[in-house]
């Protein structure tokens, strides 16, 4: 029995904070309890601070399974040739660049974004000052393991790339409304690199079977998980596609810590 919860508009509020109560939650629950999210090692692990972790974490959209201790366990990327192809064709039919986040060398984590940035990759690199893993490349290419490319924009511009990314490439994409900005992201992906592939790793490396786990999300990345579970769990904030693909739908928003409240009615009906 495993429970993997996603991050971003899931179990953390929308501020990026957990409460008390989740963390209380999370640190008594008796069962396996772990993530899948878009976020890097660091920047999941930073936000989960205080939280017992313990089982493999799925990180960058299922790009990474690690532990929590930070030692890596699978890996699917972007060979470095296959991205400087898709980079060099975008940037001259589009016009547009991806910020890359990826490593050279294992456990050198990176994030490249290019010199000239669009407004939207302006507002998210904010986040990230004084942050050492954020380079700033002048001439933006590919690194030797490439663990996602994302790029950011309207909605109608990223279709178009998303159709051009998949006419060229045998790569995963996800197009999806980023959940604090008001623009759109679209995320490539190695083909066995998004949660759905990286949720199925992590059952057989736990050796636990799809029907004894449960799952929770909110949005498109989260879809294909559910697939590879026994439980899939919607919060009341998820986007319609997800509901609709989801067993259970949650009375309770990532705000009011709509995860915690059912793990802690999971272990009382226990």
């Amino acid at each position: 029995m495993i429970f993997v919860t996603d991050l971003d508009k899931t179990f953390l509020r929308s501020d990026l904070s957990l409460s008390d109560y989740s963390k209380n939650v999370w640190n008594s629950f008796v069962y396996p309890l772990t993530i899948a999210t878009a976020r890097s090692y660091k920047g999941a692990t930073t936000l989960l601070k205080g939280l017992n972790l313990k089982y493999p974490l799925v990180l960058l959209d299922g790009a990474m399974i690690a532990m929590p201790d930070g030692k890596i366990l699978k890996t699917n990327d972007i060979d470095k040739k296959t991205g400087d192809e898709l980079i060099f064709l975008i940037e001259k039919e589009f016009d547009e660049r991806p910020l890359i986040v990826g490593f050279d060398e294992p456990g050198r984590e990176k994030f490249l974004y290019p010199k000239y940035l669009n407004r939207y990759q302006q507002e998210l690199l904010q986040n990230y000052k004084n942050d050492s893993r954020v380079l700033n490349i002048e001439k933006l290419r590919a690194l030797k393991h490439n663990l996602k490319l994302v790029y950011l924009g309207d909605e109608l511009t990223l279709s178009e790339i998303e159709k051009k990314v998949k006419e060229n490439f045998n790569l995963e994409t996800k197009l999806s409304k980023d959940p604090y900005m008001e623009c759109y992201f679209l995320t490539i992906l190695h083909p066995l690199g998004d949660k759905a592939h990286a949720l199925k790793e992590v059952e057989e490396i736990m050796e636990v079977e799809p029907e004894k786990v449960t799952v929770f999300g909110d949005s498109h990345n989260d879809i294909g998980m559910f697939e590879y579970a026994g439980k899939s769990v919607a919060v009341k904030n998820a986007v319609d596609e997800v509901k609709q693909r989801a067993d259970i739908v949650l009375p309770h928003t990532n705000d009011e810590d709509g995860v915690a409240k059912y793990l802690s009615q999971y272990i009382k009906l226990k």
